[in-house]
């Protein structure tokens, strides 16, 4: 049976796992849809909303949620009215969102209060920052869960979900590193203008409850790269709280050495990330991507803190000079075996093989807490 199912994209992150399911579940022939707000639709951040326009058979609708320096709270409840008015016309079969993101929040209320069946996509995840708080608050609210680990089900199950809506699938954007990328290092550097052939890939995030010290951190740890000699390929930072710090930091290092870029396609970013010497910053993807593709990666300050177990990960604090120039040395270019923590790369096949089960469907949607 063919069903309407609608997902909800507010970044270039969460589109890159939120594609992989969405293409399987048209290609099973179901009707999707997505809604695009949220980073998508500023000019700062590469417009990425063009990448969602560019995947076939799928209806885009955008809503612009925000102006520079919104905070949060506003963010999230002009999401709400323009999510809500867009389904009230729409009203989807299915509602699916991503993670911790405040747009992901705005669409789990809005899904709650509408009793539309949702699906969270890894949930149960732990970072050590208020993003963990919304993940979970989007677990509570969310009627099914599709999770990236053993682990993180345990947890989800741990605020009270039944085993019965709870899906291990692994981490969706797994699916699109597990194969080619249909592009050559050569046409990434090309488009990019990126010069360094030996180079590694550095995104720093702001943490919401760290707006105060963020500029400093990104000082420090830029400051550390600076000193390395090495040469890094700097995406820009999201629009969170504190961004303007570290957008401040990334305005003064040298271009010779750091080619700082607002955004990438994913399928170009994948090809950079596979031919990098290592990942640097607190992007999910130095917890996850890397590993799975055996790159060492320097996880910096508490974005991703208890996020993953795998071996090529080293944490360490902004201010930790001596340990950031260590791991310069010492892993630089370092191939470490593929990290399996977070799944195989067969995450959309798994999304529709329970989209295929008539069960899904017919739970009914009022939620109870299981002991």
């Amino acid at each position: 049976m063919t069903r309407q199912i609608l997902f909800l994209t507010g970044t270039r992150a969460d589109f890159g796992k939120l594609e992989p399911l969405a293409a399987a579940a048209r290609d099973a022939g179901h009707r999707i849809g997505f809604f695009v707000t949220g980073m998508h639709m500023m000019g700062r951040y590469g417009q990425t909303r063009h990448e969602v326009q560019r995947m076939p058979g799928v209806e885009v609708h955008e809503f612009l949620n925000q102006r520079p320096g919104d905070p949060q709270d506003i963010v999230l409840a002009k999401t709400v009215s323009g999510f809500s008015d867009f389904v009230t016309e729409s009203r989807p079969d299915l509602i699916v969102i991503h993670g911790d993101r405040i747009e992901a929040m705005a669409g789990a209320l809005v899904a709650a209060t509408n009793y539309i069946r949702s699906a969270h996509i890894e949930g149960g995840e732990v970072s050590g920052t208020i993003d963990e708080v919304f993940r979970h608050c989007n677990t509570k609210l969310c009627t099914h869960h599709f999770v990236s680990s053993e682990q993180a089900a345990r947890r989800v199950m741990a605020l009270g979900e039944p085993a019965d809506v709870i899906h291990v699938i692994g981490s969706p954007e797994l699916d699109f590193h597990a194969r080619p990328s249909g592009v050559t290092l050569e046409e990434v550097r090309a488009r990019y203008e990126i010069p360094f052939s030996d180079y590694g890939v550095v995104t720093f995030h702001p943490v919401t409850s760290e707006q105060a010290s963020m500029g400093a951190q990104a000082e420090a740890l830029f400051g550390a790269l600076a000193e390395s000699r090495r040469d890094f390929v700097v995406i820009a930072p999201n629009n969170d709280p504190g961004s303007e710090a570290i957008f401040a930091v990334l305005k003064t290092l040298p271009r010779q050495r750091f080619r700082v870029l607002p955004s990438m396609r994913f399928a170009h970013f994948s090809e950079l990330m596979r031919n990098a010497a290592c990942m640097i910053g607190n992007s999910s993807a130095g917890v996850r991507e890397a590993p799975f593709l055996g790159i060492p990666s320097l996880d910096v300050g508490t974005r991703q803190t208890n996020r993953s177990d795998a071996g090529s990960v080293t944490s360490v604090s902004a201010f930790d000079r001596a340990a950031i120039l260590g791991f310069l040395t010492n892993d630089w270019g370092r191939a470490h075996h593929r990290h399996a923590g977070f799944g195989e790369g067969r995450a959309a096949d798994r999304f529709v093989e329970v989209l295929e089960d008539p069960a899904f469907w017919e739970r009914p949607l009022q939620k109870a807490f299981k002991d």
